[in-house]
């Protein structure tokens, strides 16, 4: 699994990289195929992008929506043919990671697989 996003002061980073040594080209083509849509899901390939507002409603220092995107890869991927189909799945599995640490000054050192 990838999954970027924001905390409360802190900017977009990536808070697991899917075991990707470098995430980012393939969180971009995927990713991509969403738009500017601050909610959506797509398939590309084996793969799935979601994007979603924080269920809790959160938001930055500035006001603006807290957004998760994520690239979903295997078995849950398979799982997932809607936007709420990803919520269910995958925010569970990263909600109590974010209660930790999205107010933080900083994002969290590393990220996880």
């Amino acid at each position: 699994m990838i999954w970027a996003t924001r905390g409360k002061t802190w900017g977009n980073v990536f808070l697991r990289d899917g075991g990707l040594a470098d995430p980012l080209p393939t969180y971009d083509r995927v990713i991509a195929e969403l738009g500017e849509n601050h909610s959506g899901w797509c398939r590309v390939g084996d793969l799935v992008g979601v994007r979603f507002e924080d269920p809790l409603g959160r938001a930055d220092r500035v006001g603006r929506a807290i957004v998760h995107e994520f690239v979903i890869d295997g078995p849950l991927a398979e799982q997932i043919n809607s936007t709420g189909d990803a919520i269910e799945l995958i925010w569970p599995t990263v909600a109590d990671e974010y209660d930790e640490f999205w107010d933080a000054p900083h994002p969290p050192e590393g990220t996880q697989e």
